[in-house]
């Protein structure tokens, strides 16, 4: 009954409003992405829809170069200069940010780690909890569909496309790849089964070029897997080079509008959904819940849904409203 009542009481203070009164909250959101990256347009209406629920000031502070570290690190100083109550941000690299978020912690900042975390999660950076996608077990999950799709017979030939050798996210989702793929290996030894590693970048157009060059050379090849969503930009080289959907089987993260449109045209089979709307909203809902009444914040998986060809027309509309 002690319990029934807390939970309450719990619901009562949340109904009412924050229990501090020393007015709005500030939140905080750094990360590694640049503004024209379409995943991070899903994030930040997340982020936006729950400071608007909590009455919160918030920003969301984006790079101005895909995934420069050195940037990141200089907006979350800058960001940290204004006292804020809470810092959510994404740990792309194990060491370049432990010194700024210690010193986030030690002046009562609550820090909390979106889409990235550190590989060695808690023990490697003094975050209070992590919210996002595990980064191996969604690459095996995509490999593993992925696989449901290669020929019966003959060779296979994978490609791992790595789009920021030395990041977490896409060093950990290229494992995953290569963790099912040399189980499927193994498994099937009379099969000739080979798995390249090719690093491929986080400009549609650089990687566009780059694994365009590499199918060129090498028109055998079975499947393509992205760490990302750069694969949609591989398919529309596909498409204009006259090759038909299919003869490269295609797999990457995120859903976007120009996967979709791949997907349905039927250049990429699989994809993996890490749910951006979800890793917005969630940290600033835990950061309140951490600010008002003290309760710690706690690791949340957004997932590793699935998605294929069949899936798309009932996302199209979760896309065009920026949930998905």
């Amino acid at each position: 009954m002690r319990k029934l009542l807390g939970a309450t009481a719990l619901a009562a203070a949340l109904a009412a409003g924050p229990v501090v009164a020393e007015g709005p909250m500030n939140i905080v959101f750094t990360h590694h992405s640049s503004a024209s990256n379409p995943f991070w347009q899903a994030v930040k209406k997340g982020f936006d829809d729950a400071c608007a629920k909590i009455e919160a000031n918030c920003q969301m502070i984006f790079t101005q170069t895909e995934g420069a570290i050195d940037q990141q690190a200089a907006n979350m100083m800058a960001a940290l200069a204004g006292n804020p109550d809470a810092l959510l941000t994404s740990i792309v690299d194990n060491n370049a940010f432990d010194d700024i978020l210690q010193r986030a912690v030690d002046n009562g900042v609550i820090t909390m780690a979106v889409n990235v975390d550190d590989t060695e999660g808690a023990d490697g950076n003094p975050r209070a909890a992590f919210v996002g996608q595990g980064f191996v077990p969604a690459g095996y999950s995509l490999g593993k569909k992925m696989s449901e799709f290669f020929p019966a017979e003959g060779p296979i030939k994978a490609v791992v496309g790595i789009s920021a050798p030395g990041q977490n996210w896409s060093e950990q989702r290229g494992a995953g790849v290569m963790q099912f793929l040399e189980e499927f290996k193994a498994a099937n030894p009379d099969r000739e089964v080979d798995i390249v590693r090719l690093d491929t970048g986080t400009d549609g157009a650089v990687v566009a070029e780059r694994v365009g060059a590499y199918l060129n050379a090498n028109p055998d090849t079975t499947a393509y897997f992205d760490t990302g969503l750069w694969h949609a930009y591989v398919a529309q080289v596909l498409a204009d080079r006259g090759v038909e959907p299919g003869k490269v089987l295609m797999g990457g993260f995120d859903i976007v509008a120009e996967v979709l449109q791949q997907m349905e045209a039927g250049y990429i089979q699989v994809q993996v959904d890490q749910q951006p709307y979800m890793q917005g909203f969630i940290p600033v809902m835990q950061a309140y819940l951490a600010h008002t009444v003290q309760l710690s914040p706690t690791d949340v998986d957004t997932g590793q849904g699935i998605v294929l060809a069949e899936d798309v027309p009932a996302l199209w509309d979760l896309a065009k409203q920026g949930l998905r």
